[in-house]
């Protein structure tokens, strides 16, 4: 029998024999010591104990491509260090030294002396390519290499995945399981990062929907999402589909564009508002995969110096299918992946803020636990933002201090400080904004002091007193992150704090007049912005306390309250309408029948003829089925013996 036939009936393949540990590696030679050490190199290329220093240790022969910058990398103070590698060659060296190997075992605990560990490998692949770049000497109008401190709006590609987050919490057996798909999956186009693609969804094909890079300017990229003439067909359709405030054309439209972005959106508000939750987040997923596919080979998702301007219609859908998917991730139990994703949606625009962030990032990071990101967001920001006049972080900065004060692996001294700064910041606070505190206990079950109840400072008029709009982002804060402080531990510090503050008004300081002064002015009428993060939170107290000049709008779930100076690059057909004609008839059985139109378009320079005579048909027979549904039951006729009613009911 032939070792060819041998390897068949073992089920293995050529290529697939064990390999000793060291039948892969070589070392690559210094190029001061290159000619003197070439004649004493055996034939597997591995330099002999003692032979001289040591070079750069190499399993994959692949990662010679950047071995030049690699050697800059080696030189540390003016001496070459041994144990500087890669995280990619260093966490490949991790894995042989785990089987046995001593001496990747050593270079091992050297590169972890030099260089943090990485925990994922994909993280190096933007490092890669800006090496790539920087060698070549090709310069492009993408985003900048990042420093060695990564900035606040900088996006970890690992963190995007929800997966990641439960196997820490349950472990990758509970996430996974041991189910195995039956039938081979179908072939998508490209990886994603965002979402994965399931064998359920339709096939994928372009669906006319592809991204442009505007300009590049400060460090900067900005890009927009474009539409050609197929896409802009669907998007008119889908329009007339929700005028008709029928799901069920959205549906049709889906099934002849199964990846229209619009209608996935739309689509999956109605099945969330009928409780079909899992519905709804496969549709934002698939409206996910779908723009994620469009994308700019130049647009990053990590970088944090893409821009994406929200006053273009196309990029607004991006923007909201990235806060409806977060939503989801935090009902899910997931507040890292879903901290991780606000942060993306924060680096689209960091300045305007459509969606403003700025009122969910604190929250998020709380619920992660992920407090020193707080804190440091709050330092780099608050000298150009003014994040102390916004209430949830004027009280979100110091609980995080607080927290962070209660752990116990930090020195004592640190302890201490973040100790005081909690109490420093939280007083700060009530001063400011002394209308939060009684809303707060009652939402915590908490019931305050006489003292505290009774004092004018914190008593019923600071609530009553503070202007609409501040009154808004109050009841949008409690309504969203009363629950983290209904730790009793917590509650002891506030009521310290509280106390504090009533000494302080009694003593008659002049930052409480300042403080009021200051209310007086900043919170006479909240921003656009806000009022579109309100009616996306839907929390009920802050939906209450919109004015009503945005309640009596009509709000669409596929672009909220869209800017007022929007940028369209093309514009929706005029359609014939019933209104627009004053047919008095055809307003009443619209009036009756919502769903009813009267399709009078001219087709292709015909006018009337069958088209005119296809619409009272289908007038005739919507009125048929109208009468049908008639039923007049005839009404019982009380008897007169019992006018009263007394005795038994038949």
């Amino acid at each position: 029998m032939s070792r060819r036939a041998l390897r068949r009936l073992r089920g293995e393949q050529r290529g697939q024999e064990p390999l000793g540990p060291d039948a892969l590696q070589f070392v690559l030679p210094d190029d001061d010591d290159a000619e003197e050490e070439g004649p004493k190199q055996g034939s597997g290329g591995r330099r002999p104990g003692g032979a001289g220093k040591e070079g750069v240790r190499v399993n994959n022969r692949f990662e010679l491509i950047n071995i030049e910058d690699l050697e800059d990398d080696l030189v540390v103070n003016g001496e070459r260090s041994d144990s500087a590698l890669p995280d990619s060659v260093s966490s490949g060296n991790k894995g042989r030294a785990q089987r046995g190997n001593p001496e990747a075992k050593q270079d091992e605990d050297e590169a972890k002396a030099g260089f943090p560990e990485q925990e994922n490998g994909l993280e190096d692949i933007d490092r890669i390519l800006e090496r790539i770049e920087d060698s070549s000497g090709f310069s492009h109008p993408g985003p900048p290499p990042l420093n060695s401190r990564k900035h606040v709006l900088y996006v970890e590609h690992r963190h995007l995945n929800p997966d990641t987050e439960l196997k820490r919490y349950f472990g990758a057996r509970a996430v996974l399981g041991e189910q195995r798909p039956r039938q081979r999956p179908r072939v998508y186009p490209k990886c994603t990062w965002l979402t994965t693609p399931k064998t359920t969804w339709p096939r994928y094909s372009k669906p006319g929907l592809s991204m442009r890079l505007l300009e590049s300017k400060k460090g900067l990229s900005f890009f927009a999402f474009e539409h050609n003439e197929e896409y802009q067909q669907a998007q008119h359709k889908f329009l007339v589909a929700v005028e008709s405030m029928e799901p069920n054309n959205i549906v049709v439209l889906l099934q002849t564009s199964p990846y229209h972005v619009d209608s996935l959106l739309q689509l999956s508000d109605a099945c969330r508002f009928q409780e079909d939750q899992e519905m709804a987040r496969d549709l934002i997923e698939r409206a996910l995969y779908s723009m994620e596919c469009a994308f700019h080979p130049l647009f990053s998702l990590t970088s944090g110096t893409c821009r994406l301007d929200y006053r273009r219609p196309e990029n607004r859908s991006f923007y909201l299918a990235l806060y409806k998917q977060m939503s989801f991730l935090e009902k899910r139990g997931c507040p890292r992946t879903a901290l991780e994703y606000c942060k993306l949606i924060l680096s689209l625009e960091p300045d305007e803020d459509p969606l403003c962030m700025l009122l969910l990032i604190d929250h998020l990071a709380l619920r992660a636990r992920n407090y020193e990101y707080l804190i440091h967001l709050f330092q780099e920001w608050e000298a150009h933002r003014n994040l102390s006049q916004l209430p949830n972080f004027a009280f979100s900065v110091p609980l995080a201090y607080f927290l962070l004060s209660q752990q116990t692996d930090l020195p004592e001294h640190e302890l201490t400080s973040a100790r005081q700064q909690a109490s420093l910041l939280i007083q700060q606070a009530l001063t400011m904004f002394p209308g939060v505190l009684m809303p707060l206990l009652e939402c915590c079950s908490v019931r305050p002091d006489a003292t505290v109840a009774n004092h004018r400072f914190f008593g019923p008029d600071a609530e009553i007193s503070q202007p609409p709009a501040l009154s808004q982002l109050v009841s949008l804060y409690l309504g969203r992150s009363h629950f983290l402080w209904k730790d009793p531990t917590t509650m002891s510090w506030l009521e310290e704090n509280v106390r504090a503050v009533l000494q302080a008004v009694d003593a008659g300081d002049p930052a409480v007049e300042a403080c009021e002064n200051r209310r007086k002015v900043l919170y006479q009428r909240a921003p656009r912005n806000i009022h579109r993060h309100v009616i996306l939170s839907e929390i009920k107290e802050a939906v209450a306390a919109l004015p009503s000049d945005v309640t009596t709008q009509s709000v669409m779930g596929f672009d909220p309250l869209p800017p007022l100076d929007t940028i369209y690059s093309y514009v929706r057909p005029e359609r014939l309408s019933p209104v627009s004609h004053g047919n008095t008839i055809a307003l009443f059985f619209r009036s009756l029948l919502p769903n009813y139109t009267t399709e009078e378009r001219l087709e292709e320079g015909v006018a009337g003829g069958p088209n005119r005579n296809q619409g009272l048909i289908r007038l005739m027979l919507a009125l048929r089925d109208m009468m049908a549904n008639f039923h007049f039951n005839d009404l019982e006729v009380p008897r007169e013996d019992n006018p009263e009613g007394e005795g038994d009911w038949d």
